[in-house]
């Protein structure tokens, strides 16, 4: 049955893009009952990537990726709390309570608490001039040291390193990037896929080192003055950049007693917990997925877009599925991309175009060779026949993948 009585309220504990999509989907589904988002941060929910791409980039400011102004939550009549964090669930109480001891009471909750970026235990690692990147506030503080001319060691060659090792040299900065694993991006593309991205940031100027080990960040006078590494080099830098991945805010879950795993909070395709009143999307996340048969968890911007929808529907009473494909981009200098499915990045990958041109799509396969995921790469228009492939679970021939003049369409099963 579904829910619209307006003396149910409604409790939202994270104020990024996933918390903002839930009000919204609320709203659209005519719940007229109370709803509160808490929001740690003194800033309107506001989407992420761009923090990485367009803004350091100097294409969008905060205001192009806030997701709705301040009247837009009075006009939905929400309870909009900025800077304040929740530090206590109580699952049996039905309450959340706050730093100051007040609590307040809901009939279902929603978690949407995002990441954290890892900090490893690296010496000097919280000098002055080293840099993380998952806040606005983040973002500000490193757009203000990739000046022209300075330098800028990026420590992990994921996605937010490289996204940020782009924008710092088309601004005339010196980079440098070290990564531990044999190419950049293995865990998401392996080491085939990731040799690509690897001559993407030569070409344009990268310093990239890889298979490195950093022994500690140097400082001078508690500034961070480059990295010193575990085979005796050295990298001189201006400021620091340590982009080695993120960790998902579970300590809420975790405390609230609700099952975890997956390397997140477990939940169904509706997105429940196991708590019955107490739902999970985004980051945390790791949401049993009806295609891949397994669950998923991915810190990917598609999942908070996504499914604060279907966790509303289930909240309100009427339980949805989330089956979208896991999807993400990435723009690094004149390469844009799409990837949309799931892989270990272990597989078999078949291209199908010009890899040198850094025009193609890549596929990974399973030993049965059913298309597992797709990434297309300055080629468009095809997005929606990698997502037919992989849903329709077809062995395909590889040779007529990797063949240009065999429309995708005709591999479908």
């Amino acid at each position: 049955m579904t829910i619209m009585a307006s003396s149910i309220t409604i409790v939202i504990i994270g104020g990024g893009l996933a918390g903002a999509k839930a009000v919204e989907a609320l709203r659209d589904r005519d719940f007229d009952g109370r709803i509160t988002l808490f929001a740690e941060e003194e800033r309107l929910p506001y989407e992420r990537p761009p923090l990485s791409k367009e803004y350091l980039a100097g294409k969008k400011s905060l205001t192009d990726f806030t997701v709705h102004d301040s009247d837009w939550y009075d006009d939905h009549n929400v309870d909009l709390r900025l800077g304040s964090r929740v530090s206590a669930v109580n699952a049996g109480e039905h309450t959340v309570a706050l730093p100051d001891g007040t609590t307040v009471r809901y009939d279902k909750l929603l978690l949407a608490t995002g990441s954290s970026s890892r900090r490893p235990p690296i010496p000097g690692s919280d000098a002055e001039s080293v840099h993380y990147l998952r806040t606005y506030e983040d973002a500000v503080a490193l757009n203000s040291v990739l000046t022209e001319g300075s330098s800028l060691a990026v420590v992990g060659a994921g996605w937010i390193g490289l996204e940020v090792a782009a924008a710092a040299r088309q601004r005339g900065v010196d980079v440098t990037v070290v990564e531990s694993a044999k190419q950049p991006l293995v865990a998401a593309l392996g080491e085939t896929v990731g040799e690509v991205f690897a001559g993407l940031h030569r070409d344009h100027g990268v310093d990239l080192r890889l298979e490195a080990q950093v022994e500690e960040i140097t400082t001078t006078g508690g500034k961070a003055t480059g990295l010193k590494m575990r085979d005796g080099s050295a990298v001189a830098a201006d400021a620091v950049l340590v982009a080695v991945g993120a960790t998902p805010n579970v300590e809420l879950a975790e405390q609230a007693g609700l099952a975890m795993g997956s390397g997140g909070v477990l939940v169904d395709t509706s997105l429940r917990t196991s708590d019955p009143d107490i739902y999970a999307v985004g980051d945390i996340a790791a949401a049993e997925h009806p295609l891949f048969g397994g669950r998923i968890r991915t810190e990917h911007w598609a999942n908070a877009l996504k499914q604060p929808a279907v966790a509303a529907a289930g909240m309100l009473g009427s339980p949805g599925e989330h089956d979208e494909l896991p999807y993400f981009f990435t723009d690094q200098y004149d390469l844009g991309m799409e990837y949309v499915g799931h892989a270990s990045g272990s597989e078999r990958v078949v291209f199908r175009g010009d890899v040198a041109a850094r025009e193609f799509v890549a596929f990974w396969l399973d030993p049965e060779s059913r298309v597992l995921a797709g990434m297309n790469v300055n080629i468009w228009d095809v997005l929606d026949d990698v997502k037919a492939l992989i849903r329709s679970g077809a062995s395909v021939d590889p040779d007529r993948l990797a063949d240009p003049e065999t429309p995708l369409a005709e591999l479908v099963g």
